[in-house]
């Protein structure tokens, strides 16, 4: 029988750190921390293969697993030297989830497992604390009933906040243990009441129920948003950690913490982190009860008069010090780690690899690397390629007037403006209506995932720096204020005070989250400077990538953002783009609407000026540089004129009835204009159109080659090939033209002709279009149309349904469906290649700015990518990653 179950604890583990696909990262750590010799308490591993089983069985588990988790919990009997259900020495377990890649707050926990009304009283004896036991009793039916019963966490807190409430009690800790005896009767009838059947007292039904419970968590919804997010397979599964508690809430002498041993916002090599004395670990990130920090240092800078753990317990400061070095070093990497102190006595509960912002991502990464901890190929696959969008944006001007309303905690550094909501639904529905949103909240949980990623920032009035809120920010690199304690938010929704002054739902907010300050309206921004680490970390990766970096521009404005950033040339200059200023589409409009070839070269002949300035300044900004320019592909309903004003406008510029245009645009209207008359179909009906173009082109290329002692590298691209005879036409028009332009300017200049291959049909006879093109650039834009019958405008309305329900495993315009478009695009590489081994082959969609497409371009042998201007550092990033990755196999 496979192997479902790994103990650790106890001096040993049977997995260690490289099993976290089979044991996920927490079981692998909690393994590895064993192995290490670490404090760790005595537990066991389910497999995440039983999660694939259990969900390929119609959630059976295999055969086997119930007599293997009762040899494993005998053995941790035996450890810890009690027994589970025993009324007089109980041994409790936790039972948490553990996916292989992090998911914080995403999936259940029961903790305090294995409490019934006789065990509870074993409890407080051997504690010699009935206050313990029964706060750890009125925890376990409110986590147990919330999670596996499906009771809304709700009954549990009004019961509690109304017994406060009547007996003048501001804090749990107030409460004493005839309380807790109360609230636990409270709590056992308000479960009955709801379900209709007592709480369960059976400890082996308990365990059950809660494992069933975690592994049914794997396919909540808020699990399925987090992976749809971060793009995590759901056939991975999630492990089970069953373990024996410690407890942080027996008293002064106990706690419980979560630690960075960096600073997961800035970097800085400094503990980061917040603890709370008699507490247990859901009690620090819940924000019911605000953390303390853990050095003194971190109390001073937040200006707190509570005393720091160094300073409460100095000697298990020393201790758990120890512990950070030990795991940083081991790991080489900034660890998140999870501790209790119970009556003294450390243990470690957790540790991986700490989440952090792209600031953070870099300088540790740098850092490490200098440290000659990690190499800095290892340097550059430390820092996730996306989460750099966080660095390339806006910050606030620090001369822009403000109206400062609060100041919290800084959570998650950036900044950022949006209208005010206090629901992630409405969150979710006002980003989808274009409007950018602030979500403000209470506290959040993981059921407000969707309205977190929806909006622009985040504001909660409780929570710390390690909250729900703070962690899962970071990780989406959403600017976060949280515990801005002054923030009050009615109890329906419909608006808010901050210290006494009224907003509303629609109000403008500004946050930043590296200061923790939130403002009334809108703050103005500056661009930001990327130097220091972010340089450092971008010349590790040039020096580990193999394909070129692009960008596709066709401004001088968007060719230098992209230059500045590292792009090595233009992969895609969309012309079409150049023609929609006021100034133009005049005489765009009168080319298209002309009957004659006359109409149309008059016309043309008032574009040729303005197409040569800007081919002449992209040229100048690029010197040296390739430069791809695809010639027009205009949709033509986007450039008909669509008003009666817009015709007259055109009737009156050439002096022509405007009926005679109304009439021409009616014979130009199409039902299908995406798959109409556009691309290289336009240059073949209308062959004056292109010769314009790369009239301009040629001209512009030898003017500023001749100016600049620059060479100019101009690649002229085909759109919307289907066939070779459309390019063996239009080639010979654009070699024509370009021997005519020559020979007026005495000068000649190396460019090269290829083509986009956009359509299935080219990418399945690459061979034969290889024979004429020089070079390939997969438009995977359209070939993603083409290929799924797609319209791209449109699928909006119903792919994220497909997506959400497994149909597909995310948007195949957001990362290239390999197996579809990938393959066709496969095809075209080796059909191309074999033909033309030199050709050079680019991808310039919007795919060449996903990091996950970016390494399927260098799987299959691409020479570069082509993206926005803004992701070209994005692009360089995975781009290295990809060749990393591919070399290692």
């Amino acid at each position: 029988m496979a192997q479902y179950i790994y103990n650790f604890g106890g001096g040993s583990a049977d997995g260690t750190t490289d099993m976290r696909n089979l044991l996920g990262g927490k079981g692998a750590n909690l393994a590895e921390m064993a192995s290490l010799g670490l404090p760790v308490p005595p537990g066991f591993t389910i497999t995440t293969d039983v999660c694939i089983e259990y969900y390929k069985n119609g959630r059976q588990y295999p055969d086997g697993l119930s007599a293997a988790v009762a040899d494993a919990l005998a053995r941790v009997e035996d450890i810890v030297g009690k027994k589970f259900g025993d009324a007089k020495n109980p041994l409790l377990v936790s039972v948490r989830s553990g996916a292989r890649a992090s998911m914080p707050g995403m999936m259940d926990t029961v903790l305090n497992l294995g409490l019934n009304d006789e065990t509870v009283e074993g409890l407080a004896e051997l504690a010699g604390d009935d206050r313990f036991a029964f706060d750890s009793y009125r925890r376990f039916i409110q986590m147990y009933s919330d999670v596996v019963l499906g009771v809304d966490h709700h009954t549990f807190e009004d019961i509690i906040d109304t017994y406060k409430d009547e007996r003048d009690y501001f804090l749990d800790t107030d409460m004493g243990a005839d309380d807790w005896r109360a609230v636990v009767d409270l709590y056992k009838d308000a479960v009955a009441e709801a379900l209709g059947r007592p709480f369960p007292t059976d400890v082996n039904e308990q365990l059950w129920g809660a494992i069933d419970a975690v592994f049914g968590s794997w396919m909540n919804d808020r699990s399925k948003t987090y992976r749809r997010l971060n793009n995590i397979p759901e056939s991975w599964g999630t492990a089970v950690n069953v373990q024996a508690m410690v407890f942080g809430n027996m008293g002064d002498t106990s706690a419980t913490g979560v630690a960075f041993t960096r600073d997961p916002s800035t970097g800085e090599n400094s503990y980061y982190g917040e603890f709370l004395v008699n507490a247990q670990g859901e009690d620090v990130v819940a924000g019911i009860r605000t953390p303390q920090a853990l050095t003194t240092k971190a109390r001073a800078e937040m200006g707190s008069n509570d005393p720091s753990l160094e300073e409460v317990m100095p000697e298990t400061f020393k201790e758990l010090s120890d512990v950070f070095a030990k795991l940083e070093a081991h790991y080489a990497d900034m660890q998140d780690i999870e501790f209790t102190i119970e009556q003294g006595k450390l243990w470690m509960l957790q540790t991986r690899s700490g989440k952090r912002t792209a600031k953070a991502a870099l300088k540790i990464a740098v850092d490490l690397c200098q440290e000659g901890k990690i190499t800095e190929e290892q340097a550059v696959m430390r820092v996730g390629p996306a989460s750099l969008d966080q660095l390339l944006h806006p910050s606030l001007d620090p001369h822009a007037p403000r109206d400062l309303l609060t100041k919290g905690l800084p959570a998650s550094p950036g900044a950022a403006s949006g209208e005010i909501v206090f629901s992630a639904d409405e969150a979710e529905k006002r980003a989808a209506d274009g409007h950018k949103v602030m979500l403000v909240r209470t506290e959040t949980s993981p059921e407000d995932i969707h309205g977190m990623h929806a909006a622009v920032g985040i504001v909660t009035a409780r929570g710390g720096m390690t909250s729900h809120a703070a962690v899962v920010a970071r990780g989406m690199g959403r600017p976060c204020v949280c515990g801005a304690g002054e923030l009050r938010i009615e109890r329906d929704g419909s608006g808010a005070t901050i210290g006494g002054r009224a907003i509303k739902a629609g109000d403008m907010l500004t946050i930043d989250g590296s200061t923790g300050e939130v403002f009334f309206g809108e703050v103005l921004t500056v661009q930001p400077e990327l130097s220091g680490d972010f340089a450092k970390v971008m010349e590790w990766a040039d020096k580990c990538r193999r394909m070129k970096v692009r960008a596709n521009a066709e401004t001088p404005l968007d060719a230098q953002t992209a230059r500045d950033f590292g792009a090595e040339g233009i992969g895609l200059c969309r012309t079409e783009h150049m023609f929609f200023e006021a100034s133009r589409i005049l005489a765009v409009r009168q080319m298209i609407l002309a009957e004659t070839e006359r109409g149309r070269r008059s016309a043309l002949e008032k574009l040729l000026p303005v197409q040569r300035s800007d081919f002449t300044e992209l040229f100048e900004v690029m010197a040296g540089l390739p430069v791809t320019i695809r010639l027009l592909d205009p949709p033509l309903h986007e450039f008909l004129p669509h008003t009666d004003a817009e015709i007259v406008e055109v009737a009156e510029a050439t002096g022509v009835d405007p009926d005679v245009f109304r009439r021409r645009a009616r014979e130009l209207e199409e039902a299908n204009p995406m798959l109409g008359h556009r691309g290289c179909r336009l240059g073949i009906t209308y062959p004056e159109i292109y010769e314009m173009q790369v009239r301009a082109i040629m001209q512009a290329a030898c003017d500023v080659a001749k100016a600049s002692g620059e060479s100019v590298v101009p690649e002229i691209m085909v759109p919307l090939v289907a066939t070779v005879s459309e390019l063996r036409i239009l080639k010979a028009r654009i070699e024509a033209v370009a021997k005519e332009v020559f020979t007026e300017k005495g000068q000649t200049l190396e460019y090269t002709i290829g083509t986009m291959i956009e359509l299935p049909r080219a990418a399945l006879t690459a061979d034969q279009i290889a024979g004429e093109a020089e070079f390939f650039s997969f438009g995977t834009n359209d070939l993603t149309q083409t290929t799924f019958g797609l319209s791209r405008d449109d699928a909006g309305s119903f792919l994220p349904s497909y997506v959400r329900a497994g149909l597909l495993e995310q948007d195949p315009f957001v990362s290239i469906d390999r197996d579809g478009v990938g393959a066709l695009v496969e095809i075209a590489v080796e059909k191309g290649r074999r033909v033309k081994p030199d050709l050079k082959l680019g991808i310039c969609g919007e795919h060449g700015g996903d990091p996950l497409s970016i390494d399927f371009c260098e799987r299959v042998g691409l020479d570069y990518i082509s993206c926005s201007p803004y992701r070209v550092p994005i692009a360089r990033l995975a781009a290295a990653q990809a060749a990393v990755s591919a070399k290692k196999g």
